[in-house]
């Protein structure tokens, strides 16, 4: 076996573990080392030879996983504030099949710092929505709009972590961006129109 192949096999092995433990650690978040290393057509020695420990492995796939969620939301731009979150809550709740993972650590996991470093940008965009809306009057003034921006935050992820676990369908999406508004400020009536007009889930993303 030449050098190059070795390096091939040895990516494609990664990346096998990979893929593997993230099908399984959403199934099941205790998932073991040794499930991982079946599911992959591996060994567990061969798994410790990518990873050296279960952590480092849990550590990578969080911040795939925090970067796909990034991605998500890139170049999302609208001049109004509430159409821009609920554009956010979409995006984010498209990715939904590769995020429950991200959605759990930064939850109640112990690599929360990790994972939220990885998606400051979404932060970001989530912040600068609210503190326009907050400057317009269109959204809540009584609180700091950092607070609000986490509220939003803390909410959306705990809602994603339930739709993820009950398997709940597109009906969720939309609760989720009424839901984020709600809290800006807007009563569920014009959140729920901002929401309808919307429309395609990548409608006004630049």
């Amino acid at each position: 076996m030449t050098t190059s192949t070795r390096r091939r096999d040895a990516v494609a092995n990664r990346q096998a573990i990979l893929d593997a433990a993230a099908e399984l650690l959403r199934q099941d978040p205790q998932a073991s080392i040794d499930a991982i290393a079946t599911s992959a057509g591996l060994t567990r020695r061969a798994v410790y030879g990518h990873f050296r420990s279960r952590e480092a492995l849990l550590a990578e796939l969080l911040e795939r996983g925090a970067a796909e969620i990034s991605r998500a939301v890139e170049g999302i731009r609208h001049d109004d504030p509430a159409t821009r979150i609920a554009m956010l809550a979409t995006a984010i709740w498209q990715s939904i099949a590769d995020i429950k993972l991200v959605v759990q650590m930064l939850v109640h996991g112990p690599l929360e710092k990790l994972v939220g470093e990885a998606i400051a940008p979404v932060r970001r965009a989530l912040l600068e929505a609210v503190e326009s809306g907050a400057a317009r009057g269109s959204f809540r003034r009584d609180q700091d709009p950092a607070l609000t921006s986490l509220l939003i935050e803390r909410t959306a992820l705990g809602m994603l972590d339930v739709a993820v676990a009950r398997g709940l369908d597109d009906d969720a999406q939309r609760m989720l961006a009424v839901s984020a508004l709600g809290i800006a400020g807007l009563d569920w009536r014009a959140s729920r129109d901002v929401v309808d007009a919307l429309g395609s889930p990548t409608g006004g993303v630049a």
